[in-house]
């Protein structure tokens, strides 16, 4: 009777693991599906931007960035809520995750493209203040950011957020310097941004600000 009961035990414990497995499985399937219909829509929307555009180009800069959100949410343990991932960063329980991390880390993968048909740009909107926000920008080379779209790991804690800048909610402007680098033509700003919100291993002014992106 004891061997019986073990026997039915395990085997309905094997079969809630099989069950458990296959809806991981199918949950999987079902968010690469979802991340390669987005990577085209976004790639089709970058081609959309003018008849100069290499579609090449446009599914590299959509690939690369997707991918890169999805390695470093996973590289950096991000918490499926941005503003609280603020928070671990904060208190020390995470390392990277700030909005300026995700433009940097992005910009960094994307700039080693052969980009000839399409030009990265670094915007940043309420800079200095609580609700400080930066990302990337892709448009027609010489183009001003307003004709672009935004390129965004931090909003949706590392699934990448795309949308036009002209119909975002955030005032954007281009950071020329940290634009510079984005094109091979200035020297890199992490550093810098890291100073300005870690100071000898204190919070700062800047590190306090945990309502916004940083």
């Amino acid at each position: 009777m004891t061997a019986l009961l073990h026997f039915h035990r395990s085997h309905r414990a094997r079969r809630w693991f099989l069950i458990l497995a296959g809806l991981l499985l199918l949950n999987t399937q079902q968010a690469m599906a979802d991340d390669e219909r987005s990577i085209r829509l976004f790639r089709d929307e970058i081609i959309s931007l003018g008849p100069t555009v290499n579609p090449a180009e446009a599914q590299m800069v959509s690939e690369t960035s997707y991918h890169a959100a999805s390695r470093y949410r996973k590289e950096w343990k991000v918490f499926p809520s941005a503003i609280f991932n603020n928070f671990l960063i904060y208190i020390g329980a995470r390392q990277r995750g700030y909005c300026f991390h995700w433009a940097h880390a992005i910009g960094a993968d994307l700039r080693k493209l052969p980009l000839k048909t399409l030009e990265l740009h670094w915007a940043e909107a309420y800079p200095g203040g609580q609700l400080e926000h930066n990302v990337v920008v892709v448009t027609l080379p010489g183009q001003p950011i307003q004709t672009g779209y935004i390129i965004d790991g931090w909003r949706a804690a590392g699934r990448l957020f795309w949308w036009p800048v002209a119909k975002d909610e955030y005032p954007w402007k281009e950071n020329p310097a940290h634009t510079a680098w984005l094109q091979h033509r200035g020297p890199d700003p992490l550093p810098g941004l890291d100073e300005t919100v870690t100071k000898e291993g204190a919070p700062s002014k800047t590190n306090r600000k945990i309502v916004g992106a940083l």
